[in-house]
């Protein structure tokens, strides 16, 4: 197993190391291929030696740069293959170490698990009657798990792209083997437990619940187990899908290239055949002249790329405008893009019709007549000249989009870029249409062939006659057929050239592109860069104004700081005079409390001598009373006595109250004294804290000073640091300034028509500087309001000036570590910058290996050429007579004598070799390490990083506060920015608008050189261009300099190779026109064929290993693919048949079960057998792909080793036989298929027989449907795992086939090596003979000669061109084969899973029809329940069984114990042997290396022999009568070199055995070095560590004596102290003692106290740390606060500032309004003045109206009922002036002045019209007087003329127009505004009275005389109500100044006076 794991983890590595390189040399090759033939089909040549030298020097070239990009191409795919084969190698060894690791572990799992199996069956036996049953399950379960590791395993190393997978799936199955060991040790612990309970119990009888617990486990567990096996199974089958997919994939891609390259060669090989044999001179002319103009543009194109770069610097400005165009330029690129399809689609169908007609042609020619011919000649040559001058506009235009891309990046206007792209697009369209036209032309010329071959046909019949004419037109026509086909040639090479060309076109966009984006990118870093220097700036410009600021505020902090010293000094003063005053006070009392002390001494002993005195005199008075007694019994009568004791009472009484006088005195004093000596303690308490003050504020103060002195300095530094940062910006600044001055001179300089235009925008551009420095000063102002508002803060901010302070500090601490990061970095390059001086060294090296191999190889050419001189010896001496025998002797001994040389010469060449491959190897491992140690200064570096991240973290978020002060001094830079940046721009348009001047003269230029000679003057002109465009480039470069800085390295690096690359090309360009201008033709001729001939040959061997690697990578991988598909369906094929024995012998153990066992057994021992011998095949297949391998290596030069051969036959045999195996192995599988056919048809009978039984027992239905719900879905379990394993089945004989083909496949592998041996010898014959011919000939008729060998190249090339394509063909129908197979095996596979699927459904269906039948009839299952006693039997005897296997287990885990101990040393040998075997492996390495050069060397002398022998058959068979002298000649010659051979095999094997031998004792060596460098390493770090503890101890020993000498000093001055304070104490004790009773008393109350002090005290400090942390969270809230509102006043700054301005708006207007104001109130005042006058005139006219209103009151009541006669009159008359037609409306008039209601009215009119008569004549004939006539003026007539309805309105107009003005109104009789009268005036009359106002002074003269008094005298009052309603007479009533009919309304000259009439009596 651990070979065959190997083996698969080795062909795992090969195979993917070697896809990548064959699929890149498969696309080399193959394009390589096609160049060749492009270029190959440019050789033929006829006339005119001067242009075909050209054309083969041009090949020489191409081929050379062909040779060469091979050569590169192989070396870094040889450098890759070594370089993935290292890589491969070591990952290989690593896996190839782990599985070996868990194939031990997993070996050690199966031997438990073994060990298991056989306790359990020992177990088992040994239990009683258990045995029935029971040993399905443990081993059941035991392999389902290992299949399932299998599977596992396999579907894990069936991924191609997981690497570790297998790894992970080792370790999961290790890990899941564990678990399954861990949980039987449980279970056979478990069941040895009941066992040994059911001994000692006997045979009692186990409860039925138990048995039914155990069988629900059982099932559960059975359960568990398939659903897992279901789910792996699943899993395998979609990772083989998976897989599978990916192989069809990779084939189909593989099919699909193939296809495409062999379409692609053939249309290569119809072009080969098309192209013309001769081309004329005329095209060869086109041809160096299209050559010549492609060098110009490649020169320019190089020209136009360091311009570029250097112009990519202005793009950058541009670049920002572009991102609003760059929408328009995506919509016009799309419409480029849908053109370039359409051009392309075009140019398909014109390819394709062209080659139509190329092919209607020539079929044409054949039958055409010579008349037709003649027709048709010049035509087509015209056509043709026209298809070339097209194409040749076409590289034009190309040559323009060339320049016009370089233009492109020179455009500053967007809106000409979006032009350019428009004209672009036109130009697509143009040449679209162009190329439509062309394809209609085309078309038009096809019909017309067809239809002249119609003619020809039609002509040929009738012109038989003419055949000699025909025969010279056919001359003719098919000269001008070969100069159609050198043009079509001409022209295809043209199209490929213009291919190219937009290819190059393409990449250079694509360049371009990649470069704008990079500039770009670039440039918003160099933006980004300039905005965060002037972010910086201003930044450090406000610290700078910040910290003078804060400078100030700290002096005045200093300020304040000193005043609080002063003030602190004071109050020291005044503490030292309170503690002097206080030490004074403590004398004092001091000096009291002795004085106190003595008096009450005094007082004591005056106490004792009163009390003694007080003795006396009781002593006395009982003396006194005895003799009183006495005396009053002697006398009784005397008074003396009497007085005496009266005089001795009152003495008692007085000492009595002296003495309680003196004990309150005592005790006072004693009070006095308590409460002294507690005012002293108080008092030294306080003399202590204001020491402690006293030092804290000396402390502080000195530390205030030292933090002040610290700052002054820090903000000195930061002053000078700032001060020096100013100056430097300043020099910056003046710097720009100057540059900036500079521009503009330059601009001016360069300007000077535009001067005007200049100065005016430069005025522009200092105004609105002037501008912009007026706001800034206005900004700044409001700066310095918010500094001001600032200031106030700061002084709540002071605290944060501490954290500043160490913020400072880290920064510092901070920066010290960047300067040592610097140190570190410099360190870094300065490593690095040796490790690349190392790498390049390698380089040397390895360049000094190829050239030792190159000379390998030229070494092995010489020998070929030796070999053949040697063959040629041969012949001559078979030539010469039969005298010359001895001769091949020396020949022999001369040979000998050369094989020793070389023999030398190659021992040399190996032992440089393996001193170069030494050397490489130190350098690889050097190299390994300075790569660790440059990863891990990278870890360091990113640390570092990190922590600076965080740094400049802390720094922002510092910054960040003060940011939003800059936004506005931002802006005003940004505006100033984009001022300037408009005047760069300007001058950039200048400069590209010359540059594209000079373009396009350039442009011009070479178009003109395509159709003509460039003449003198132009090539002055460009000169001259040339160098004014050098001109502009280095003032551009001037102007750029600071921006070119900024650009990366990489765009450097990328133009020196560009620029490398194109000199290089220049050199050889020169060296080849060199060449052309020496005079040596036929030398450089021969040369040159000499070379191509080398080329050719060098080609054909690279393609031809190519190949070949590509091959073998295919078949390897084929094999190795197959061989995994062949293992995964063998272990599927193992879990289902081991899935299958389970559920068969668990579903019917009753029925089937021996026959099942049977089957399964058998089957699992087949599957046995196959995995054998598939282990043996793996291995041989391993062994075979070795040799593959070792022989292809050799197989360069080309033939295969005799041994190895012979050794490859009987592999073949063998396999042959194993074939055979396979397949009876087959035929038995598909008769055991059969069989369990068979047994499932007996199964369904047993079904059957079941079911029947079923339907006799549906009685217990009710019990047992839970029971019979389980087994319905453990039956559709087994189906599906029937379907599984017939579909596996399939699997294995598809994998069967699969494995039949790879054998044919090798076989014919190794068929087809040996005619590749033959070929090769005839190709290296062939291509060796013809120098010699063409040396020996050049004097004769060279150029024949020259076409002659070109035509055989020609045809040798295409012989080559053949035998590829045959064995593509071969290997496209192997491919084609291989897949119909496939297919068919797939359809046979489905057709059987088709028939299964029916023969299922079958089933279910009568499956489901006995469901329902059962539960028709479920009272008939009394079977049943005997199967169930019989079960419940079965358990007891599993319970009894299980009890024993519990007894096993725990023997088990004891010997597991002892196999665990055993195991971990086992597993630390291991380890000691996979180091052994590690360096076993590298040294195994190197020997196969050796090996493999030795076999190839091998390989090579015997390809000689086999040479030499074939050579001398040859010989044999030619010349039968020196057989016998060649034979023995031969026979020398074979059997020295056999013992050559012998010698060497000899030599080498020593050689090996001396390597071995030296390798082991350098191993032993080196490892006997590390042992004694580890064992000292040890002691020196032993001997170290124990120094180190011994200096630490004698440090501590000396420190403790030191510590003991001063306790003992201590202890001894203390003792002193203490016997003097003993004595002293007991001194006092007696006192003491004393007054301890005295003072017990008071201490209990002084205690109480205390408490009560000390409770308050903590109450105090809790209160104090209370107040503390919430003046610290006030401080913080009002920090935040304080924040906030500088926020929020910022805010409302910005706010106010927007108010400022609407508001000066608003001011504005309010004082316009002000002022307007003021006229107003001055008009007011006249006004007022006015209106007093005006009350006056009013007051006046008032009376005078009295009056009026007295008088018209009399008229009105004398005039009541009166008529105006005047008006009457006149209405008469105008009624009968009017036309009949209108009299109606004038009697309406009548009626409404006389009051009639209009209803009234319109009865009266509807009457007849003799009614109104009537009327008019009873009103007339009334009695009525006449009125006299008055006298008519004449324009009274003509008004009588007009109609009546005109006079009327006349009449109105003269009654609105009063002679007497109207009488002004007074401000009293003034309604309000919202009175009703007010309203009805604006709602009637709007603007009529104003009019009527305006108007009555003009409008006077229409007034009749006769009117005039009667409307003056008419009243103006206001009447209450008018119209019908009204009283009295309407004429009568005074007229309001508010009636509607006086108004007077504008007339219009059209509308008639009708009109006018229906308006008023509308109103």
């Amino acid at each position: 197993m651990s070979s065959w794991f190997g083996s698969l983890g080795s062909g795992l590595g090969q195979s993917l190391g070697q896809v990548g390189g064959s699929l890149a040399s498969l696309s080399g090759q193959i394009s390589n291929f096609t160049k060749d033939m492009l270029m190959e089909g440019t050789e033929e040549v006829e006339e005119l030696p001067n242009a075909r030298r050209k054309e083969v020097e041009a090949i020489h070239t191409i081929l050379r740069s062909e040779n060469e990009r091979l050569k590169k191409v192989c070396t870094d795919l040889e450098e890759k293959h070594e370089a993935s084969e290292l890589q491969i190698k070591q990952q290989s060894m690593s896996y190839r170490n782990q599985l070996q690791q868990k194939e031990v572990e997993i070996s050690h799992l199966k031997a438990r698990q073994i060990a298991l199996q056989d306790q359990l069956l020992k177990l088992q036996s040994a239990a009683p009657s258990g045995t029935s049953g029971v040993g399905g399950v443990p081993p059941t379960t035991a392999s389902s798990s290992f299949g399932y590791g299998l599977s596992h395993h396999a579907s894990a190393l069936h991924d191609d792209d997981m690497d570790f997978g297998d790894v992970i799936s080792s370790q999961r199955e290790i890990n899941r083997l564990s678990n399954e060991v861990s949980r039987l040790e449980s279970e056979v612990g478990h069941w040895r437990h009941i066992a040994q309970t059911s001994k000692a119990q006997g045979s009692d009888n186990p409860e039925q619940s138990e048995i039914c617990k155990l069988q629900n486990i059982i099932k559960e567990l059975k359960q568990n187990r398939s659903q897992e096996i279901d789910d792996h199974q699943h899993e395998m089958s979609v990772l083989q899908n998976a897989h599978q997919q990916k192989l069809t994939e990779i084939a189909r891609r593989h099919r699909e290239e193939l296809s495409d390259y062999e379409e692609r060669i053939e249309e290569l090989e119809n072009l080969l055949q098309q192209g013309g044999s001769g081309i004329t001179v005329t095209d060869h002319s086109k041809i160096h002249e299209m050559q010549q103009t492609i060098q110009v543009l490649q020169t320019e194109k190089v020209e136009s790329t360091k311009k570029i770069s250097e112009l990519e610097d202005k793009v950058k400005d541009i670049n920002e405008k572009l991102s609003s165009a760059e929408n328009d330029r995506d919509v016009l690129t799309k419409e480029q893009e849908r053109l370039n399809v359409e051009n392309k689609q075009i140019l398909e169908e014109c390819e394709r019709l062209k080659l139509e007609c190329s092919e209607l042609q020539p079929y044409a020619v054949k039958q055409s007549d010579a008349v037709t011919g003649k027709e048709r000649g010049f035509p087509q040559s015209t056509s043709e000249q026209e298809e070339v001058f097209r194409l040749q506009q076409a590289l034009s235009d190309a040559e323009n989009e060339i320049k016009r891309l370089s233009n492109l990046n020179q455009d500053t206007g967007l809106g000409e870029d979006n032009m350019k792209l428009k004209m672009h697009v036109q130009v697509l369209e143009k040449e679209n249409s162009l190329l439509n036209q062309e394809k209609e032309e085309l078309q038009v010329s096809l019909s017309k062939l067809n239809d002249e071959y119609e003619v020809i046909k039609s002509k040929a019949t009738r012109d038989i006659d003419l055949d000699s004419e025909l025969h010279n037109l056919r001359l003719n026509l098919e000269t001008k057929e070969q100069e159609l086909n050198q043009s079509t040639t001409e022209k295809e090479v043209l199209i490929a050239e213009l291919e190219e060309l937009d290819k190059q076109n393409q990449e250079a966009t694509k360049h371009m592109i990649l470069i704008k984006d990079q500039l770009s990118r670039q440039q918003n870093e160099g933006d980004n860069a300039i905005s965060k220097l002037k972010k910086d700036l201003n930044d450090e410009k406000k610290r700078v104004h910040q910290l003078e600021d804060d400078k100030m505020n700290m002096t005045k902090e200093l300020d304040m700081q000193k005043e609080k010293l002063i003030q602190s000094e004071l109050v020291l003063n005044d503490l030292h005079l309170t503690k002097q005053k206080l030490e004074d006070k403590v004398d004092n009392l001091v000096d009291q409390l002795n004085k106190s002390h003595t008096q009450n001494l005094n007082i004591q002993k005056e106490n004792f001598e009163l009390q003694e005195h007080i003795k006396q005199k009781e002593e006395e008075l009982s003396r006194v009373r005895e003799e009183l007694t006495q005396s009053l019994h002697q006398d009784s009568n005397s008074n003396f006595k009497d007085d005496l004791l009266k005089e001795r009472e009152a003495e008692i009484r007085n000492l009595k109250q002296n003495l309680s006088e003196l004990e309150q005195l005592n005790e006072n004093l004693k009070k006095a004294i308590f409460e002294l000596k507690t005012e002293n303690e108080k008092l030294n308490l306080a003399c202590e804290d204001v020491r402690h003050q006293l030092e804290e504020s000396t402390a502080g103060n000195s530390q205030i000073s030292l933090d002040k002195d610290a700052i002054v300095k820090a903000l000195k530094l930061e002053k000078g640091q700032l001060e020096a940062e100013l100056c430097w910006a300043e020099k910056r600044r003046l710097e720009e300034a100057s540059k900036y001055e500079q521009t503009i001179k330059e601009l001016s300089e360069a300007r000077n028509l535009s001067t005007s235009a200049l100065q005016l925008e430069h005025e522009r551009l200092i105004k609105l500087n002037q501008e912009k420095d007026f706001e800034i000063a206005e900004l700044r102002k409001n700066i310095k309001q918010m500094d001001t508002d600032h200031k106030e803060t700061k002084k709540v901010l002071s605290s944060s000036l501490e954290e500043q302070k160490q913020l400072t500090q880290l920064v510092s601490e901070k920066e010290i570590c960047i300067k040592k990061l610097k140190e570190r970095g410099s360190e870094l390059q300065d490593e690095l910058d040796k490790l690349t001086q190392v790498l390049r060294k390698n380089e040397i090296l390895r360049q000094t290996i190829e050239e030792k191999d190159r000379n390998l190889g030229s070494m092995k050419e010489e020998n070929n050429h030796l070999k053949e001189e040697l063959e040629r010896l041969r012949e001559q001496q078979s030539r010469a007579a039969p005298m010359a025998e001895p001769k091949p002797i020396d020949s022999i001994t001369e040979l000998e004598s050369e094989v020793s040389q070389l023999n030398v010469i190659k021992d040399n060449l190996e032992e440089e070799i393996k001193h170069h491959q030494k050397i490489i190897e130190d350098q690889n491992q050097s190299k390994i390490q300075l790569l660790q140690s440059l990863q891990e200064q990278k870890k360091e570096m990113d640390e570092i990083k990190y922590q600076h991240e965080q740094m400049s973290v802390t720094h922002t978020q510092l910054f960040l506060e003060k940011d939003e002060e800059i936004k506005t001094l931002q802006k005003t830079i940004e505006q100033i920015k984009t001022q300037l940046r408009e005047e760069r721009q300007d001058v950039q348009t200048e400069n590209s608008v010359i540059f594209q001047e000079t373009k396009v003269q350039g442009l011009n230029i070479e178009n003109g050189s395509e159709k003509h000679d460039l003449s003198k003057a132009e090539t002055e002109r460009l000169v001259k261009g040339i160098k004014e465009r050098e001109l502009e480039i280095k003032l551009l470069n001037e102007k750029n300099i600071s921006l070119t800085k900024q650009i990366d390295q990489l765009s450097k690096d990328e133009v020196g190779k560009l620029t490398q690359i194109i000199q290089q090309k220049d050199v050889e360009i020169q060296a080849l026109h060199a060449r052309i201008s020496s005079a040596s033709y036929p030398q450089d001729v021969v040369y040159l064929q000499q070379q191509l001939q080398a080329y050719a040959m060098e080609r054909e061997q690279v393609l031809a290993v190519l190949s070949e690697k590509t091959r073998e990578n295919s078949h390897l991988k084929t094999e190795y693919h197959k061989m995994m598909d062949i293992v995964a369906a063998k272990e599927a094929a193992l879990n289902k048949l081991q899935d299958e024995n389970k559920t068969l012998s668990t579903r019917f153990e009753s029925s089937g079960q021996d026959m099942f066992r049977e089957t399964v057994q058998n089957l699992s021992r087949i599957i046995r057998e196959k995995d054998i011998e598939i282990d043996a095949l793996s291995q041989k297949c391993q062994t075979l792909l070795a040799v593959l391998q070792t022989s292809n290596t050799g197989n360069e030069v080309g033939s295969v080793n005799s041994n190895q051969f012979e050794e490859l036959l009987q592999e073949r045999d063998k396999l042959k036989q194993q074939v055979k195996k396979m397949e009876e192995w087959k035929q038995q599988v598909m008769t055991t298929v059969q069989n369990m056919q068979h047994e499932s048809a007996q199964l369904q009978e047993e079904l059957h027989q079941l079911q029947a039984q079923v339907l006799v027992d549906s009685d217990n239905n009710s019990k047992l449907q839970v029971d019979y719900t389980g087994l319905i879905q453990s039956y559709e379990q087994n189906e599906t795992k029937l379907k599984n394993f017939g579909q596996e089945l399939a699997q294995v004989q598809h994998s069967i086939g699969q494995l039949c083909n790879t054998k044919d496949l090798l076989l014919g592998k190794l068929d087809i090596i040996s005619p590749q041996l033959s070929s090769g010898s005839s190709l290296t014959s062939q291509s060796a003979e013809p120098p010699r011919a063409v040396k020996s000939d050049v004097s004769s008729e060279f150029s024949k000669q020259e076409i002659e060998e070109l035509r055989k190249s020609l045809q040798e090339k295409d012989a080559t061109i053949r035998t590829l394509q045959e064995n593509n063909h071969r290997l496209s129908d192997s491919i084609a084969a291989n897949s119909e197979l496939e297919r068919q095996e797939h359809e046979q596979t489905d057709s059987e899973i088709k028939q299964l699927k029916e023969r299922q459904d079958v089933l279910q269906k009568s499956l489901k029809e006995k469901d329902l039948l059962i539960k028709a009839k479920s009272d008939q299952l009394l079977s049943l329940n005997e199967s169930i006693t019989n079960k419940v039997s079965e358990n007891e005897l599993l319970r009894q069984a299980v009890t024993n296997l519990k007894e096993r287990t725990l023997i088990l885990e004891m010997d597991i114990c002892k196999l665990k101990e055993e195991n971990e040393k086992i597993v630390e040998t291991s380890r000691e042997k996979e180091t052994e075997y590690q360096a076993l492996q590298e040294t195994n390495m190197k020997l196969s290396m050796m090996l493999r050069e030795k076999e190839f060397e091998c390989h090579s002398l015997k390809e000689k022999a086999l040479a030499c022998e074939q050579l001398l058959k040859e010989k044999e068979q030619s010349m039968q009568e020196k057989t016998v002298t060649f034979q023995q000649e031969r026979d020398q010659v074979m059997l020295a070199l056999k013992q050559k051979q012998m010698e060497n095999t000899a030599l080498q094997n020593e050689v090996q055995h001396l390597r071995d031998k030296e390798l082991r004792l350098n191993q032993e060596l080196e490892r006997l070095r590390n042992h004694l460098l580890e064992s000292e390493d040890s002691y020196t770090r032993e001997a170290l560590a124990a120094e180190d503890r011994e200096a630490k101890l004698r440090k501590k020993v000396t420190v403790l004596e030191e510590k003991l000498v001063s306790s003992s000093n201590a202890m001894e001055n203390a003792s002193h102290q203490a016997s003097l304070q003993v004595e002293s104490l007991q001194e006092q004790l007696n006192v003491v003692t004393k007054q301890r009773d005295e003072t017990s008393l008071q201490l209990s109350v002084s205690r109480e106290q205390v408490k009560q002090y000390a409770l308050s005290l903590s109450n105090l400090q809790m209160v104090l740390e209370h107040f503390q942390q919430e003046e610290k969270t006030k401080y913080s809230a009002e920090l935040e606060k304080h924040k906030q509102l500088i926020a929020e006043w910022k805010k409302k700054a910005e706010n106010l500032e927007g108010k400022l301005v609407s508001l000066q708006e608003r001011l504005d207007e309010a004082n316009a309004a002000l002022d307007s104001a003021s006229r107003l109130t001055e008009q007011l005042d006249l006004k007022e003045e006015q209106i007093e006058e005006l009350k006056k005139q009013n007051e006046l006219r008032q009376e005078m109206l009295d009056d009026v209103q007295k008088k018209l009151m009399n008229l009105v009541n004398s005039t009541e009922g009166k008529v105006d006669k005047v008006l009457m009159r006149n209405l008469f008359i105008g009624h009968f002036h009017t036309p009949k037609n209108q009299r109606h409306e004038v009697l309406r008039l009548m009626g409404s002045i006389l009051g009639i209601k209009k209803e009234e009215m319109e009865q009266l009119l509807k009457e007849d019209q003799g009614g109104v008569t009537r009327w008019m004549t009873g009103w007339l004939g009334g009695g009525s007087k006449s009125v006299p006539n008055t006298p008519l003026r004449p324009n009274q007539q003509s008004l009588l003329n007009s109609s009546f309805s005109e006079l009327f309105v006349k009449f109105l107009e003269t009654e609105s127009h009063p002679s007497i003005p109207p009488p002004k109104l007074s401000v009293h009789d003034m309604q309000p505004l919202d009175s009703p009268g007010r309203r009805r005036l604006d709602t009637s009359g709007p603007e009529s009275f104003k009019e009527t106002m305006e108007s009555r002074s003009g409008r006077r003269t229409d007034v009749n005389p006769f009117l005039a008094p009667r409307s003056a005298a008419v009243p103006l009052i206001n009447p209450a109500g008018l119209g019908p309603g009204g009283p009295g007479h309407l004429l009568l009533k005074p007229i309001s100044d508010v009636l509607p009919t006086f108004t007077p309304l504008p007339v219009l000259p059209d509308n008639s006076a009708g009109a006018v009439l229906k308006d008023i009596l509308k109103q």
